[in-house]
């Protein structure tokens, strides 16, 4: 049987509230909402369980070596920090990562329509493709699926609810009249 992979682990406090992270020897695995939505992806099979041997994982608690990420963190609340620097290990399909590259590649304070993100791909016509990509983006916030609107303009699905959503694009002034609304 192969060895289980250790994750360092911490729950940051935040103003859109509680927040786990999870970090490999490679950089950030996960980002998530402590409080899952029913049929959110998660790394974790269970908030309050801390072995997923299912998926080879081992999650070890250390605020020590997730402290730069806090730090980063901390600041973009802040409003002092427009792009993370720390690095991240991207896990999932070529598709996905596609996907999440491109966001990585939206401005602090712009959106995007999920068109334009299937343009961005190469693949013009997979906008609910991308949706479900945005879905199951394990790092929110630093891979920045919140700065993803719908067509019209307006505010549409997110891991940590509408109000997240709002809250975060208002951190970052990227607030229209639309999406204001």
């Amino acid at each position: 049987m192969p060895q289980a992979e250790t994750l360092h682990t911490t729950t940051i406090t935040s103003a859109i509230g509680p927040l786990f992270l999870a970090a490999s020897s490679h950089g950030l695995v996960a980002l998530e909402f402590d409080a899952r939505l029913p049929g959110q992806q998660s790394i974790r099979s269970n908030p309050r369980d801390l072995r997923d041997e299912k998926k080879g994982l081992t999650f070890e608690e250390s605020a020590r070596v997730m402290q730069p990420y806090l730090t980063e963190l901390e600041e973009y609340f802040a409003g002092e920090r427009h792009e993370f620097s720390f690095p991240l290990d991207l896990r999932g399909t070529d598709f996905q990562l596609a996907c999440w590259r491109a966001l990585l590649a939206i401005p602090y304070g712009e959106t995007r329509s999920y068109a334009d993100i299937a343009r961005a791909v190469g693949k013009p016509n997979a906008f609910r493709a991308v949706g479900m990509a945005n879905n199951r983006n394990p790092i929110a916030i630093v891979v920045p699926c919140h700065r993803v609107i719908a067509s019209d303009g307006g505010l549409c699905g997110y891991g940590g609810g509408l109000d997240v959503k709002r809250k975060l694009l208002e951190l970052e002034g990227a607030l229209s009249g639309t999406l204001a609304a």
